[in-house]
């Protein structure tokens, strides 16, 4: 029932804008600082995973028995083989790829999902600054596609204190619109409201404004369980419970940039909107013993990520799945 938090690296590759290659590592930006109450057998305290169960028969059924399918209508499904189902995965390039630059305010926060903390790797402190300072200058935030798991996201990049957040969100068929809605319409006078009333809500709302603190909200469930969970424990009321250990994802590497005016200037060539005529030169570079920036062998350039377990790279096929003991979330 404990807090989980980690801070190790989820996925390393690099933020490309023009023909600008930033190295960068991902970690989570959040905890699951819920209460995750473990299903246990109380007659042995052993572990109890979901079963796959026929909803027709009752019966379990095994997993080499059971397909995936999409319902097409009612009643009616496709089912789609695994290797039908790997060969729609989106290629897994270990880039965050800026496609637009937008003004911050124009991003509604119901988009916002998961965010990620992103940190230079190697040489990319540079140019990992450059475009923090810029996007803070500018106040536009950089709207990206992003490989994550096998699973396509798109994401917006925020700079947010000292870090650039990657900030993955809902596609647009995903958000419902509010029209169907019974909001009363916009202005003072479309629901009758007085002057007056604006006045007082707006002198309350200036009594309750504040600094934001996050530190003076609580979840108030989650104390009141744990404060029980330690009263237990200081009474010795404890029971032993052997879990799996879960595998461990190995690392990934991700390259050198350097010459960034170079390669900002010869993305302001480009063109808006254009692409280069030689995609390779797109990719970092390393400063050889002479000082002349030299490209990296092809397979040093190759970069592999420990979350990918589907999807193969362009010239690697390594990847890694993780595992974890079924889970039930308290409401």
């Amino acid at each position: 029932m404990a807090t989980k938090s980690s801070t190790r690296t989820l996925w390393k590759g690099a933020i490309s804008f023009g023909l600008v290659h930033i190295p960068v590592a991902l970690h989570s930006a959040t905890s699951d600082t819920g209460i995750d109450f473990d299903w246990l057998d109380k007659r042995t305290m052993d572990p109890v995973g979901y079963k796959r169960i026929n909803k027709k028969t009752g019966k379990e059924v095994d997993k080499d028995h059971i397909v995936k399918g999409i319902e097409a209508s009612d009643g009616q499904y496709v089912v789609l083989t695994e290797e039908e189902i790997k060969a729609a995965y989106p290629k897994s390039t270990q880039t965050i790829e800026i496609e637009a630059f937008v003004p911050l305010q124009e991003l509604p926060f119901v988009y916002l999902d998961r965010p990620y903390y992103l940190s230079p790797v190697g040489k990319g402190e540079k140019v990992y600054a450059l475009l923090r300072e810029t996007l803070l200058k500018t106040g536009r935030v950089g709207i990206a596609r992003v490989v994550i798991q096998t699973k396509q996201h798109l994401a917006a990049l925020i700079p947010s204190g000292p870090a650039l957040v990657l900030n993955l969100l809902r596609w647009g068929e995903s958000i419902r619109t509010w029209e169907q809605l019974n909001l009363p319409p916009s202005g003072i006078k479309g629901v009758g409201l007085k002057e007056r009333e604006l006045e007082m809500a707006e002198q309350l709302v200036d009594e309750l404004t504040t600094h934001w603190d996050p530190e003076q909200f609580h979840d108030t469930f989650t104390e009141e369980v744990m404060s029980l969970v330690k009263k237990k424990v200081d009474a010795g009321q404890l029971e032993t419970v052997i879990q799996p250990e879960p595998e461990e994802a190995e690392g990934a590497r991700a390259s050198n940039v350097v010459d960034l005016t170079e390669l900002l200037q010869r993305s302001l060539k480009r063109g808006k909107g254009g692409k280069a005529a030689d995609e390779d030169a797109a990719r970092p570079a390393k400063a050889s013993k002479g000082g002349r920036a030299t490209r990296e062998p092809k397979q040093e350039r190759e970069d592999r990520a420990p979350l990918r377990s589907a999807a193969a790279a362009r010239e690697s096929k390594s990847g890694a799945k993780s595992k974890a003991a079924g889970r039930r979330k308290a409401a």
